[in-house]
């Protein structure tokens, strides 16, 4: 049975069944109803989209949009585009729901600010209905003015508290400072006297100086002026206060500056750290005391002090007086702590029932905003009784979202169902591919580059193999590729954990989604590392080498300690063996580094019975030639690699031309491109192939490629050689095989040469013949048009309109590509028709032509850039490989640690465990992070640039729909 019935034409009814339908399967069990095949989409191409309208009831538009994001399958269309966000219906709503998020926002820092951790929300936690939003901001309402009202009391009772404490410190410091200063300043106004009338004047002596001065500290700070000795005494003023101890140095500079030194300052710091009654943070405060006189001094000192963030206090003048407020203010400070403590206490119960909660309050919030913002995309209906809104939607999804709007509905409890409509429309759809954790990452990097155009061929598939195999060709070692496997297999097992926390930074959440992208590429790693016998950048030595070296030398001849007396005798030296060869003796290999070794050459040496099993032979380590061999190696590997991925590519635009029924793309680009590739790029890789596999018995004159390459071109398919000399020809040196081989590159040069008009002008002419077959056919059917009313536009409305009188079901892929075509571009040869000019839609002749050759230079240039690009394969495995064993030789092998321990005893393990980590360190922070970074780059060039350049657009937009699940991780666009 089917859940859904034609109930017009492309609309569908929701929550019936066709009475017919069931009728008919029911009393009719033969009767067959068959769905037109639709092809569905995979990880190789997008899922195929459909254009839904969709008409709510306003009473139950908010239940099916909530029903649909959590399905997570839908993208609403902005039918408002040209509406401002201030204008449209549901912006009330809206700003409510940020005033909403203000207010959970400061819950969230009061909890963080109070320690308190947040609950986990529940498993299902549901939007709630229109009706409960005002609840929600009652209840953060209330909640937000207890907890400001609690902060508020918390504040004035620090305050209270801080002053309480400052007060009693500066009473402790007080009398200290009323004793200095009294003597400070004595002294000095008896130094004044005695300058003026002279220490030894008749009848003044010692004794009344001191006299007068302990009559002068009684009367310093007395209420009026008094005589002394005949002179007045003025009275002192004095200031007492606290100030930041950051600030007093400054201060007291500039007060001495402001009071031209008409003021005593002495300060002493607070041993006890304060409190900040409005941040909660410890500071640091000196208690100050100022001496002077007059009152102008008095209204400066105490702006200074508020400028400089000092605190003023009224300290009495007598000590019994002081003594008794210090009692005061100590009974004072224990009342307000214990206060304070209750109200914390408070706090702390009401912040604790709100963590329960904020985390589900959060995303109910978040749900709803999504939601209006998703209503605020839909348009009234004509009775403003309605809300029309387009989505798009996965063709094979669309059971799922009528479900939901089914359940929505329901829910609403509205009485009407609500109605969609299929519509065909000449845009494009979006691009949307089902990833999972594992894919995530690879389709994360393909996108960085351009998201695909619709039902594109998409390179995810292709590059979840390729792009950890060529990094592992520039990165190969196994002990590298095995640190890394560990690390990234950390990150799978404890990725809930890890996925939780949200640690570390935007840098280590790049890594942490790209976990999988790490285990391949160390997998990769270790598979290229065992190839290259490389363990950080040390050779295994598991199957025994197949080498057998020889000697060359004659009778008598010493070697080390061994002198020869048969130069042909099979005998050994330590590690170093001599076998017969043909009556001679050739040459000495060995792993003692003291004595000279020579190049290995294959006509030098003899193989065992079977060669090494996989991978490089380990002897290569100790060959004086092996950095020629490996270089030799690894560069004809990276472009035989280049090649396979080159052609690949296009093996992959044909399916895409294919896929897309463009036969004349086939013919007059893809095949072209075949051809010009292999006949080039193919013909030096198989001339590397037939290099390997041929025996030279003159390495010397062995034929060199590059050459051989560039003068196929110049002598027109001939060798490099000038006189004659056949030592070039790869086949052999015979007529006939140097014979063949020009030969066939003469049939090369041909084709390659053919290939380049053939990919030039093929396809262009056959463009511009069926431009102006169509703008003829759009003339003959303009004038039969011409006296009605009205004149559509040829071509676009008889188009429209058939793909509109079909059924759904019934409109193939390729009509509406080519509606989608036709509608878009306007049809050039139609506007030019009708007195457009084809400016702005079309394509001239001309320009079909610049397009064609723009393109074809770029490809035939591309085709020897692109496969040199591939020798960075070799260059980064051969830096990689270098670095590796200069940080072992320096930091490691250069030390003789066995010396060192036998002389010294317990001192050698404890070199070798700094060389070590100094050896670690370097190894993690240059070889895997910097090095690996860089193979990771260079992997990704060859991929963007080289690979996906040859079939790959990358013009498409990403399908983008209403999900809950994206809208909580935080991942929505703005």
């Amino acid at each position: 049975r089917y859940k859904y019935y034609p109930y017009q034409r492309n609309s569908y009814v929701i929550g019936r069944q066709s009475i017919i339908i069931d009728f008919i399967t029911r009393y009719t069990p033969n009767a067959r109803f068959t769905v037109p095949a639709r092809e569905m989409g995979s990880i190789l191409r997008s899922e195929e989209m459909m254009l839904l309208q969709l008409l709510l009831q306003s009473d139950s538009a908010y239940a099916c949009v909530r029903e649909l994001g959590e399905v997570g399958k839908v993208e609403f269309k902005d039918l408002n585009a040209e509406v401002s966000a201030f204008q449209r219906k549901f912006v009330n709503e809206l700003r409510r729901c940020d005033e909403m998020e203000r207010m959970l926002r400061f819950f969230v820092s009061e909890l963080e600010k109070a320690g308190i951790p947040i609950a986990e929300p529940p498993l299902n936690c549901q939007a709630p209905d229109p009706h409960h939003l005002i609840d929600l901001e009652t209840l953060f309402s209330n909640d937000e003015e207890s907890v400001k009202q609690l902060n508020a009391n918390q504040e004035s009772l620090r305050k209270n508290l801080l002053d309480l404490k400052e007060l009693k410190h500066i009473l402790d410091k007080a009398q200290m400072f009323f004793q200095e200063g009294e003597e400070v300043l004595a002294e000095a106004f008896v130094q004044q006297q005695t300058t003026a009338g002279g220490v030894g004047g008749a009848g003044g002596g010692a004794p009344a100086l001191y006299s007068k001065q302990s009559e002068l500290n009684q009367k310093l700070l007395a209420d009026s002026d008094v005589e002394a000795g005949g002179l007045a005494t003025t009275r002192f003023t004095f200031l007492i206060g606290v100030i930041p101890a950051e600030n007093l140095l400054v201060f007291t500079r500039v007060l001495w500056r402001v009071c031209r030194g008409n003021v005593f300052v002495k300060h002493a710091q607070i041993e006890e750290l304060l409190e900040d009654p409005t941040t909660g943070n410890p500071v640091v405060k000196s208690v100050f005391i100022l001496f002077f006189q007059g009152e102008q001094l008095n209204a400066r000192i105490r702006k200074l002090c508020d400028g400089f963030r000092g605190t003023l206090y009224a300290c009495p003048e007598s000590v019994p007086e002081r003594q008794q407020v210090r009692l005061q203010v100590g009974a004072r400070i224990a009342e307000v702590d214990n206060v304070l403590k209750n109200t914390k206490s408070v706090k702390e119960v009401a912040l604790g029932k709100i963590a329960q909660s904020v985390e589900e309050w959060q995303q109910k919030v978040k749900k709803i905003k999504a939601i209006y913002h998703a209503m605020n995309m839909f348009n009234l209906d004509i009775s403003h009784q309605s809300l029309v809104a387009e989505c798009w939607c996965p063709v094979k999804d669309f059971h799922t979202v009528q479900e939901a709007i089914n359940r929505g509905t329901q829910l609403s409890g509205s009485p009407i169902s609500a109605i969609v409509n299929r519509i065909s429309t000449p845009e494009t759809p979006p691009t949307y591919y089902k990833v999972n954790k594992f894919t995530s990452g690879f389709q994360a990097i393909v996108e960085s580059y351009g998201v695909a155009s619709y039902r594109e061929l998409n390179p995810t598939p292709y590059a979840i193999i390729t792009f950890p195999f060529l990094f592992g060709v520039m990165f190969g070692d196994m002990g590298h590729g095995l640190m890394m496997l560990i690390f990234a297999s950390v990150l799978i097992i404890f990725e809930k954990k890890l996925a939780k926390t949200k640690a570390g930074g935007e840098f280590l959440s790049i890594v942490f989604s790209g976990r999988y992208l790490l285990l391949l590429m160390g997998l990769f790693s270790i598979y290229t590392g065992i190839i290259y016998n490389t363990l950080y950048s040390r050779t295994t030595n598991v199957f025994g080498s197949a080498w057998r070296p020889y000697y060359y030398g004659s009778k008598n001849q010493s070697f080390g300690t061994r002198t020869f007396t048969n130069s042909c005798a099979p005998v050994s030296i330590g590690n170093c063996y001599n076998y017969p060869f043909d009556g001679a003796c050739n040459a000495v290999y060995c792993d003692n580094r003291s004595e000279p070794v020579r190049c290995m050459f294959p006509t030098e040496a003899q193989l065992s019975s079977q060669p090494y099993p996989f991978g490089l032979d380990p002897i290569w380590l100790i060959a004086s030639n092996k950095l020629t061999f490996s270089n030799s190696y690894k560069m004809k590997m990276s472009i035989v690699l280049g090649l396979f991925q080159l052609m690949f590519g296009v093996i992959l635009s044909i399916v895409n031309n294919i896929k897309a029924r463009s036969l004349i793309s086939i013919i007059g680009v893809s095949v072209p491109r075949v051809l010009f590739l292999m006949g080039l790029i193919g013909w030096l890789v198989f001339l590397m192939f037939y290099k390997w596999c041929k025996f030279y018995s003159e390495p010397v004159k062995a034929p060199n490629l590059l050459l051989t390459l560039i003068y196929m071109f110049l002598n027109f398919g001939g060798s490099p050689n000038t006189a004659g000399d056949p030592v070039y020809s790869v086949f052999g040196t015979g007529a006939t095989e140097t014979g063949a081989q020009q030969y066939f590159q003469v049939i090369l040069v041909i084709t390659a040469v053919i290939c380049i008009p053939w990919m030039l002008l093929v396809k262009p002419i056959y463009l511009i013949v069926k431009t102006k077959r169509a703008e003829r056919l759009a003339r003959n059917k303009a004038k039969k048009t011409r006296g009605s009313e009205s004149k559509p536009m040829v071509g676009h409305a008889s188009s429209e309109d058939s793909v509109l009188e079909k059924s759904d079901s019934e409109i193939s892929d390729v009509e509406r590509a080519e509606q989608a075509e036709l509608i878009a571009k306007g049809e050039e040869s139609h506007t030019d028709s009708h007195g457009g000019g084809g400016g702005g839609h079309g394509h001239t002749p001309g320009e079909i032509l610049v397009f064609s050759s723009i393109h074809t230079i770029e490809y035939c240039l591309n085709t020897i850039s692109n496969t040199a690009s591939y020798l960075r394969l070799w260059a980064l495995s051969l830096a990689h490989e270098q670095l590796s064993e200069v940080l072992w030789v320096y930091a490691i092998a250069k030390y003789n640690i066995t010396l060192i321990g036998s002389k010294m005893p317990g001192l050698g393990f404890i070199i070798m465990f700094a060389l070590w980590a100094v050896w670690a360190v370097l190894t993690i922070g240059i070889l895997l992070v910097l090095e690996g970074l860089s193979a990771f780059l260079h992997a990704l060039r060859l991929h963007w640039i080289e690979f996906q350049n040859k079939f790959y657009e990358g013009e498409g937009r990403k399908f983008k729909p209403l999900s809950f699940a994206v809208v909580l991780a935080g991942e929505e666009d703005e």
